[in-house]
């Protein structure tokens, strides 16, 4: 690697997106990596996009099938409750009314108490141990489940199910955001979010496979049979992922010493500001975040967009209003999140390739708001089977561009993303809590207060993302006038350097 002695002078004063001196850029990036990065930006585009091209084959292969498989077993562990209900689950436990409700509720008291907390603490140790060894005791308790004797029992370990899964999620947002620019980072939360559809997916397949054949094998019944097996799973999954996870680009053995260089070289220029992890405490990252109006726009956006997804709890006995048996209810499932992955993973794509996270929420957003409607409206199987394909693929594919656009809004500093990710996470699943409860058994088969309901959140969602658009676009005007004027901007809650322009 060349020094900065050694680079031309005329190459340095070719750049002119970063200065040795500009403070703005290089905040927190240390003396001997001024000089990588003064030779990165020098360097022709061919030259780049043939190093970042490299550089992110690496980085997927090493961080994105872990994580995907690691989010596709957080959901499968925290969703197979409904896969259960199909099964003597409620019997057995002489569950009445809406035990089922609180049972599905009460996880997400756990997941929220943890959130703010482990997202924080993720920034000062080894993401990979951290979320490795969290996914392994979640799955200690997802078997344990398998062994409640009571309805109390089931309630204790959703609880606790809850409090050991709240590090992965955010977790995992946060690591992604450290690895890919803005532009790359939709498509690949698309694939991360994709673990939700294939936990739908699989769950139902796994789900009818275990209850129609291994129901009382052993004397044990079905449903217990289900947390046993998808929590050994997530167990011997989560032991392999320590040694596989990376960890932050400055900290990765497996790059090479310039890799590591270019890799924080990207980010740095993506966001106009260094990704240092010591230059803001715990604290003032929590302040930066809580100071922030922004935050409380999209805690509320993040907050309705999970409202609107709160269906998929009880999806296998939505379905099962069809007429159709159990087993043929669970396997029913399967096509509905089969096509959910495929168009997340399109509408997330093309989010990215367009450079547009508002439109793209809108327009899914609709699409779930139809399907919420014809699946109140009608009792005519056909429709309804149809309205069910709508309601995922407009809810969880816009849910994933929204994880996108929150991450790439609060680009820096690291401790400040970290708390508005978790902030937001956090907040946003207390729409869990109660929206639990807008699928009683009493109101099938047409579900009309949980139907009406995501029908107006849905609209509330598009609307609120027209809203955001339009304040990030005024914010970006104030930008361009600022580099104009050649000057530092600072709006309400960052200073940015020259270059900065916020997604809409």
């Amino acid at each position: 690697m060349e020094s900065l002695a050694q680079i031309p002078k005329e190459k340095v004063n070719q750049v002119e997106d970063i200065k040795v001196n500009e403070v703005a850029i290089l905040k927190g990036v240390k003396d001997e990596d001024k000089a990588h990065y003064v030779l990165f930006a020098s360097k022709d585009d061919k030259w780049k996009a043939y190093t970042t091209k490299k550089l992110l084959v690496k980085v997927d292969f090493r961080l994105l099938p872990m994580l995907v498989l690691m989010y596709t077993l957080n959901f499968l562990d925290r969703s197979n409750l409904a896969q259960a209900r199909l099964g003597t689950l409620e019997t057995d436990l002489n569950m009445r009314g809406t035990d089922f409700n609180l049972a599905t509720s009460i996880l997400f008291v756990g997941y929220l108490l943890m959130q703010l907390p482990s997202n924080l603490l993720l920034t000062r140790v080894r993401p990979s141990v951290y979320l490795g060894a969290a996914m392994a005791i979640w799955g200690v308790v997802s078997c344990c489940q398998s062994a409640v004797q009571s309805f109390g029992g089931l309630i204790a370990c959703r609880f606790m199910l809850g409090v050991v899964e709240a590090p992965f999620f955010p977790g995992a947002i946060m690591m992604m955001s450290s690895w890919y620019t803005r532009g790359e980072l939709a498509y690949r939360i698309a694939w991360f979010y994709s673990g939700n559809a294939l936990a739908n997916m699989f769950g139902g397949l796994i789900g009818a496979g275990v209850l129609a054949n291994l129901s009382g094998a052993h004397g044990i019944e079905g449903w217990r049979w289900l947390f046993i097996i998808e929590g050994v799973t997530t167990i011997g999954i989560a032991l392999i992922s320590m040694p596989l996870l990376p960890n932050f680009p400055a900290s990765s053995k497996w790059l090479t010493e310039e890799e590591r260089a270019f890799a924080q070289w990207r980010l740095v220029m993506d966001a106009k500001e260094a990704d240092d992890l010591s230059s803001v405490t715990l604290r003032e990252g929590l302040n930066l975040a809580l100071k922030d109006y922004r935050v409380y726009l999209f805690l509320a956006f993040q907050h309705l967009s999970l409202v609107s997804q709160t269906f998929q709890y009880f999806f296998p006995s939505i379905v099962n209003t069809l007429g159709y048996g159990k087993i043929e209810t669970l396997l029913l499932t399967a096509p509905v999140w089969f096509t959910t992955f495929l168009v997340s993973l399109f509408a997330t794509y093309s989010s990215g390739r367009i450079g547009d996270r508002s439109i793209h929420i809108i327009i899914l957003m609709l699409v779930s708001c139809v399907g919420n409607v014809v699946a109140t409206a009608t009792t005519n199987s056909g429709a309804r089977f149809f309205a069910m394909f709508l309601m995922p693929m407009g809810a969880i594919s816009a849910y994933q561009i929204i994880l996108a656009w929150i991450a790439s809004t609060f680009p820096r500093p690291l401790v400040k993303r970290s708390a508005v990710i978790a902030i937001c996470n956090m907040f946003g699943n207390t729409a869990s809590i109660y929206g639990s409860y807008l699928y009683p058994k009493s109101a099938s088969p047409r579900y009309i207060a949980g139907g009406s309901t995501n029908s107006t959140v849905c609209l509330s969602v598009a609307l609120l993302a027209f809203g955001i658009r339009l304040m990030l676009a005024r914010q970006n005007k104030k930008l361009e006038k600022a580099d104009e004027d050649n000057i530092q901007s600072r709006d309400d809650a960052d200073v940015r350097a020259r270059g900065f322009r916020y997604a809409l």
